[in-house]
């Protein structure tokens, strides 16, 4: 079996998938952060490629990065200057070949976050 890694974000506070939400992957090695990929949701919320696919699969430490001000902004949340929320980093680790969930549930005073499958 090989692993793979994708998410969801759902939008809380509309009670929908959030669409167009910009994604970017980093691997962690000590102090060194390393850009992988940058994605976008679709209309389910979902990226139309696994974030990291099996045959790019790695163990170790990541990060997703949510761009969660912008598209708040984009979808007519009312805007805040700064944000409450604008950046959420998540960083997890990945210790086997398996397929790794990492969704986000999204308002704009809040997350929460969980090893889906």
């Amino acid at each position: 079996m090989s692993g793979y890694l994708t998410t969801h974000v759902l939008d809380t506070a509309r009670g929908c998938p959030a669409e167009g939400l910009k994604i970017e992957l980093f691997a962690i090695e000590g102090d060194t952060r390393t850009h992988l990929k940058t994605l976008v949701t679709n209309d389910d919320g979902r990226t139309d490629e696994q974030i990291m696919p099996a045959d790019r699969f790695s163990t170790g430490t990541y990060e997703l990065v949510f761009h969660a001000g912008a598209y708040l902004d984009a979808s007519g949340t009312p805007p805040e200057d700064p944000r409450f929320l604008d950046v959420i980093p998540i960083r997890f680790g990945m210790s086997e070949a398996s397929h790794y969930h990492v969704p986000l549930l999204l308002s704009p005073f809040g997350y929460s976050t969980y090893r889906g499958s």
